[in-house]
């Protein structure tokens, strides 16, 4: 059973995103002295992936859905081997309280031995009458085989429940296997926790929407959302803490929850953090940057910048400038990575539209990747089933964007900038996905 609280991000998770759920994670187990991790809901950029290799830490745990699966239910009891006899599975049985498990020596089931299967058992032996030369002790003194169900369904921990639940509810028996990968023995699971497994439970940061949360979240127990884009969010069963600002980083949102606290996070961690701030900032210079988010980043670079971290020497500026360095460019990159890894996906007046994002810091090279960039829009419209899908290049160095888009041609007509001759629309002084661009697509869409 897993009773840990888990942090998450949105999916296509950029650095402030990993961040946020890392920074916030470490925060809540202080605070509550009960763990919580930090989960991400998709592959690192290349950008966050250098970030955390800067600061020394490790990627989060990866979590692309929340469905329950067979792992959450297992109960891993103790066995016999296959030579056992009766006995020794009964003495088995008494301790777990419902079976023993028969398991081979490659750790593979052989049979499991529960009530139905032993009456079945015993009631071959003695046929319709009792014949009083049997005693109880000769019956067990048979091979524990001879009384294990050999048919008992088998399925992956990793499995989700509900994929097997008509499987499960049709099978008579009440007790199941749960294997690993290689169909190597892990436990036990019953049908009465297959019917109400545990629920994951979840603190959502950065993102409050459905659709760019992990997979199946209706079916985990949300806790918390801590975030700073539009409202959107997904409904719960019981009233929980929700705290959307209008800042430009949810990491700016951490570090105050931690300076509220009277807590400071390690030098790795603040770094991280610090990473979260200028990045989704561009180092402090988005239209997004608010006041809070300058001292936010002189609160954290006063936990990050200092002698025997992984940052030392180094200043808010070097640091931003070699962080955004690092997620730019487009030369080298394959187009599909770049229309997907930094992805979101809306929905407005029956439409739904997908804008992905790439920083870059000049746009020298767009025009001769313009093609390419447009063809991986057009897989990514009809892959994800899009009404529009739509690139914004951002070249962080001179402050502006060229934006590539696949459909929706009369939606782009109606956007007031002009088009050049590589066909990129020319968004002069535009690098806010969020605060600048969204809002004019989704005014047009709704009319």
């Amino acid at each position: 059973m897993d009773n840990r609280t888990l942090v998450v991000g949105h999916v296509n998770p950029d650095t402030d995103s990993v961040a946020s759920a890392m920074g916030y994670a470490w925060l809540l187990s202080q605070q509550r002295g009960e763990p919580a991790t930090a989960a991400r809901a998709g592959a690192l950029n290349r950008q966050t992936a250098w970030v955390l290799e800067r600061v020394g830490l490790q990627p989060p745990e990866l979590l692309v859905d929340v469905s329950p699966c067979f792992s959450a239910v297992t109960r891993r009891l103790d066995t016999v081997g296959p030579d056992s006899s009766l006995a020794d599975a009964w003495a088995v049985a008494s301790r777990t309280g419902s079976a023993a498990p028969v398991v081979d020596v490659e750790g593979r089931p052989a049979g499991l031995i529960t009530g139905l299967s032993l009456f079945a058992h015993l009631s071959r032996l003695v046929g319709p009458r009792l014949d009083p030369g049997i005693t109880l002790a000769q019956m067990f003194e048979g091979n524990c085989m001879e009384a294990a169900d050999r048919d008992v369904p088998r399925f992956a921990a990793s499995e989700r429940i509900r994929d097997a639940l008509r499987r499960v509810l049709r099978d008579e028996r009440d007790d199941f296997w749960v294997v690993d990968s290689d169909g190597r023995y892990l436990g036990i699971c019953r049908k009465p926790d297959l019917l109400n497994p545990p629920r994951l439970r979840l603190v959502l940061v950065d993102h409050n929407e459905v659709g760019q949360a992990v997979g199946s979240l209706d079916e985990a127990t949300l806790l918390e959302v801590l975030d700073h884009h539009r409202l959107d969010n997904p409904p719960t069963r019981m009233p929980i803490r929700f705290h959307i600002d209008p800042v430009g980083s949810t990491c700016t949102l951490v570090s105050e929850r931690c300076d509220e606290s009277g807590l400071a996070p390690p030098p790795p961690l603040a770094g991280l953090l610090l990473a979260g701030v200028l990045s989704d900032t561009l180092l402090l210079g988005s239209p997004t940057t608010t006041e809070r988010d300058r001292r936010a980043a002189a609160r954290i670079s006063r936990w990050a910048l200092v002698g025997g971290s992984p940052l030392e020497g180094a200043t808010m500026e070097s640091f931003g400038r070699e962080l955004l360095e690092a997620g730019a460019g487009l030369a080298r990159r394959d187009p599909w990575e770049v229309v997907t890894t930094d992805l979101k996906v809306y929905e407005a007046a029956s439409q739904k539209v997908g804008v992905a994002q790439v920083e870059v810091t000049d746009l020298v090279e767009l025009s001769k990747r313009a093609e390419v960039l447009v063809q991986a829009l057009d897989r990514l419209r009809t892959e994800r089933d899009l009404d529009l899908a739509m690139l914004m290049v951002s070249d962080v160095v001179g402050g502006s964007s060229r934006l590539l888009a696949s459909g929706a041609p009369g939606l782009l007509a109606d956007l007031p900038w002009p088009r050049l001759a590589d066909g990129t629309l020319e968004a002069r002084g535009v690098v806010s996905r969020k605060k600048q661009l969204l809002p004019l697509i989704l005014a047009r869409l709704e009319g």
